[in-house]
């Protein structure tokens, strides 16, 4: 499950969303997406992202990750009411399945994602 020392693994190429399109054409090509909005200015997003990218990395490999910055695409986050940082959003075959925000916990996010993954990739 989730190891304590994330910080001492690296993570590399986040990928970000800019553009309404972009997004809409990940989520009809991608099975299984997770949207983490967030901003550079809020210390909860900055502390929570590495462990979430971890939690994916070891336990859902075949979900991709995406960060949206809610400042530079308000766009994109009023289409998907997402005014609050952080804000995590999963889609499983382009249908939003699961939506957190605020106090988010890694284990509690680890359960609601379980489910429809297994169900897809097992």
């Amino acid at each position: 499950m989730v190891n304590l020392t994330v910080n001492l693994i690296k993570m590399k190429d986040i990928k970000t969303i800019d553009s309404l399109e972009y997004l809409e054409n990940i989520l009809q090509e991608t099975t299984a997406v997770l949207l983490y909005f967030s901003t550079d200015s809020c210390i909860v997003g900055e502390a929570l992202e590495p462990k979430v990218r971890y939690l994916l990395k070891s336990d859902f490999p075949k979900m991709d990750f995406y960060k949206i910055d809610i400042n530079f695409s308000p766009k994109i986050a009023a289409k998907h009411s997402a005014f609050v940082e952080p804000t995590i959003l999963v889609f499983f075959e382009g249908k939003e399945t699961i939506r957190k925000s605020r106090n988010i916990g890694i284990q509690e996010l680890h359960s609601a994602i379980l489910r429809p993954y297994q169900l897809i990739y097992e």
